[in-house]
């Protein structure tokens, strides 16, 4: 229902898959991380208090994203931060997954639409940094 990927000791994403059904509220991530992921699960009738978010300054150093596979089927590849391929998991429909730290690289299983979730404004040359090792003919699913 949850599995985290951690590489050289550090948590490179949290995938929460499309079967996991808790009842309230549950954050799967730390306070100090720059961007949250919760679930949030109520019954009818359930009352979210209505709110106004204040504006807070904040400093971000790396770029988390959020992936929601709304259909199809994605492969998603996980490096080190020296982009050497460590491992892969495959998401379908209804997971949605936090990328943290290390590279990724994604294949495209099935047709597929999924909604991404990053923090702004992005910078396009200062963004990201390209992986140009190849993928090996075995992947590692574990």
């Amino acid at each position: 229902m949850r599995e985290e990927i951690i590489l050289d000791g550090e948590l490179c994403a949290i995938i929460i898959f499309g079967s996991f059904d808790e009842r309230g509220i549950r954050f799967f991530t730390p306070t100090d991380f720059p961007q949250q992921l919760g679930s949030m699960s109520y019954s009818g009738g359930w009352i979210i208090p209505a709110h106004i978010n204040n504006p807070v300054r904040r400093e971000v150093f790396r770029t988390h994203e959020t992936l929601f596979i709304r259909k199809g089927k994605l492969r998603v590849d996980f490096y080190s931060d020296k982009g050497e391929y460590r491992k892969s998991r495959v998401l379908g429909s209804g997971d949605v997954i936090l990328l943290i730290a290390g590279g990724h690289g994604f294949e495209v299983l099935e047709d597929l639409n999924m909604v991404e979730v990053k923090q702004g404004p992005y910078f396009a040359e200062e963004s990201k940094t390209l992986i140009t090792s190849k993928l090996p003919t075995k992947l590692n699913y574990e």
